[in-house]
């Protein structure tokens, strides 16, 4: 595997949880993060993490594996907040 791709892949996932954690919506912490630095923040690692995927990729295929590398972790998020207290009732 070439390295950009992952270097790429790693540096999406951080600006997905900066920006997930901005969401007053979000479940992982009693309070968001301030979402103006937040998101700032993960639009750059994104812009990052896609100039990484730029140099291993063609463009078409880079802005596939982004948007779909973006899509699959704000979906997983939700879920692995609720996680635990999920896990808390099962074992009651």
């Amino acid at each position: 595997m070439n390295p950009f791709i992952l270097i790429g892949l790693l540096a999406i996932l951080p600006g997905c949880v900066a920006i997930y954690l901005a969401s007053p919506n979000q479940c992982w912490l009693a309070r968001p993060w301030p979402a103006r630095r937040a998101r700032i923040a993960g639009l750059l690692l994104w812009i990052g993490g896609l100039a990484a995927l730029l140099q291993a990729l063609q463009p078409a295929a880079a802005g596939f594996v982004f948007s779909h590398w973006l899509m699959l972790l704000f979906v997983l998020f939700p879920y692995l907040g609720a996680w635990p207290e999920w896990r808390r009732r099962v074992h009651q």
